[in-house]
C-alpha cells in the first residue's frame, strides 16, 4: 500500500499536462494525423463524410475496452487480464496491469476500465474482471487502482461477489456526467435475474466512486436500471445528458435502448417490437443479430459531422454503427447507417480521441471469429484528405 503523502508526492512527480480543452469538452487545438499504416481505401458515409482508417497497435489479445487519460494516453483492457497503455502512438510493451485471478471462459475475463473524472489529480483507475475463487464459482468485481509511472498499483474492491458466468456477463464500465461510476451487468444465462430487484444480474449498476449506493438510487440499491439481457454498451448525449446503452438480443432483437432511472426494459418478458404496460421498448431493435457492443457519442472536432452522433462497435455485424439524432430533439434518432462493415471483422468498443479521431478495437481472437494478421487491433479512422 502506499501512503498518502508517498501518493501525494508521485502525484506531483507523475502528473502530466493535459491536452488543453475548450468549455465544451472538446479540444481547442486542430487535429493533426501522423502517416500510419491504413487500409489503402477511403470510405463515404451517407452523407459524403469521407474518412480513412489507420492502424495505432497490433498483436493485442482481445481488446475490450479503451478509455483516454487527460494526458491523451490509450488504456486498453485485454481479456485474459492486462491492461495495456497506448502512449505517443505506440503500444507499450509491458503491461501496467496483470491480474492472477481473473477468471477467461467464455465471455469472461477483464472486461471494463473507466479512468476517475479527477485522473488528472487522483490517478484513479476503475476495472471490472471477473475473479476466480477457490471452491466456488467466479464473481465480477469492480477494483480501484493507483496510476503510478505506467503501472497501476495499491488496489481497492470497491464492488464485489457479483454473479459471474462464461456467457451474458455484461461488462461495460463508465463515469456518467453525474461524476457516478456505471456498469452493465448480463442475466449470467439466469433469464429470470433480469427482473429480480434483489439480484446485480441483468442490470446497470450506477455506484459512488468508493463503491457505496447513491443515495438518489431507484430502489436503494445499486440498481439503476432492469429488465436487461446483455447490455454491452453506454453513453451519455453531450447536448441533454440522455443515457443510451446498446444490448444483446435473444435471436436478433439486439436493441439500442434509452435508459431512465428506475425503469424496466423487458428481458425476458419482452424484447425487439413486443409491448407490455410497465416495460421500456428500444428506440431501435435489428434483426438479424448485429451483437452491439461499445458504444460513444462522437465528441471531437476532426468530423464536424458527427458531432453528437452515436457510435457502437459490432461484433456479429463486424461494422461501425452510426446513429445520427435531431439536434433540436436528441432523443429522436433522424437515421442510421454501417460503416467499414465486413473490413476489420468483429468489433468491440469505440471512443473519441482527444485528438478528433473515432478509435475502435478488433475482437478477432475470441475464438468467434477468424483472425486476420496481427489481430487484434486498435484502428482509427480520420479524415481523407
Amino acid at each position: 500500500m502506499i501512503s498518502l503523502i508517498a501518493r501525494t508526492i508521485l502525484l506531483v512527480a507523475v502528473t502530466t499536462p493535459p491536452i488543453q480543452m475548450a468549455c465544451d469538452g472538446s479540444s481547442d487545438v486542430s487535429p493533426r494525423f501522423d502517416d500510419r499504416p491504413d487500409t489503402g481505401e477511403v470510405f463515404t458515409t451517407a452523407d459524403g463524410v469521407r474518412f480513412r482508417a489507420q492502424v495505432i497497435a497490433t498483436n493485442l489479445e482481445i481488446p475490450w475496452a479503451l478509455s483516454f487519460a487527460p494526458d491523451g494516453r490509450l488504456f486498453v483492457t485485454e481479456r485474459p487480464g492486462r491492461v495495456r497503455i497506448v502512449e505517443n502512438g505506440q503500444l507499450r510493451p509491458e503491461p501496467a496491469l496483470t491480474l492472477t485471478d481473473v477468471f477467461t471462459e467464455g465471455e469472461a475475463g477483464l472486461l471494463g476500465v473507466a479512468l476517475d473524472p479527477d485522473f488528472e489529480h487522483n490517478r484513479f483507475v476503475y476495472l471490472l474482471h471477473t475473479a476466480t475463487r477457490t471452491g466456488r464459482g467466479p464473481v465480477n468485481r469492480i477494483t480501484r487502482f493507483f496510476e503510478m509511472n505506467g503501472t497501476l498499483v495499491d488496489a481497492v474492491t470497491i464492488l464485489d461477489d457479483i454473479p459471474a458466468h462464461p456467457i451474458h456477463d455484461g461488462g461495460r464500465l463508465r463515469f456518467g456526467p453525474d461524476g457516478f461510476l456505471y456498469a452493465t451487468m448480463g442475466d449470467t444465462a439466469n433469464r429470470a435475474s433480469a427482473q429480480d430487484l434483489g439480484v446485480l444480474t441483468g442490470k446497470i449498476l450506477r455506484i459512488a466512486r468508493d463503491g457505496t449506493t447513491p443515495p438518489d438510487n431507484p430502489f436503494a440499491s445499486q440498481v439503476y436500471s432492469y429488465g436487461h439481457r446483455n447490455p454491452q454498451g453506454i453513453d451519455w448525449h453531450p447536448v441533454d445528458g440522455s443515457m443510451w446503452a446498446t444490448e444483446h438480443g435473444n435471436v436478433g432483437n439486439d436493441e439500442l435502448n434509452l435508459i431512465e432511472a428506475g425503469s424496466n426494459y423487458g428481458w425476458p418478458t419482452i424484447e425487439g417490437a413486443e409491448r407490455m404496460a410497465g416495460m421500456r421498448q428500444p428506440i431501435l431493435f435489428f434483426s438479424p443479430s448485429i451483437a452491439p457492443s461499445g458504444a460513444s457519442f462522437y465528441t471531437g472536432t476532426a468530423f464536424p459531422e458527427y458531432r453528437n452522433d452515436l457510435f457502437f462497435a459490432t461484433l456479429r455485424g463486424s461494422h461501425l454503427h452510426r446513429v445520427t439524432m435531431s439536434p433540436d430533439e436528441p432523443r429522436t434518432v433522424t437515421g442510421h447507417e454501417r460503416l467499414v462493415e465486413g473490413t476489420f471483422g468483429r468489433l468491440r468498443d469505440v471512443v473519441t480521441g482527444p485528438d478528433g479521431a473515432i478509435y475502435f478495437c478488433t475482437s478477432n481472437r475470441d475464438g468467434r471469429g477468424g483472425a486476420f494478421p496481427e489481430d487484434d487491433r486498435i484502428i482509427r479512422l480520420v479524415p481523407a484528405t
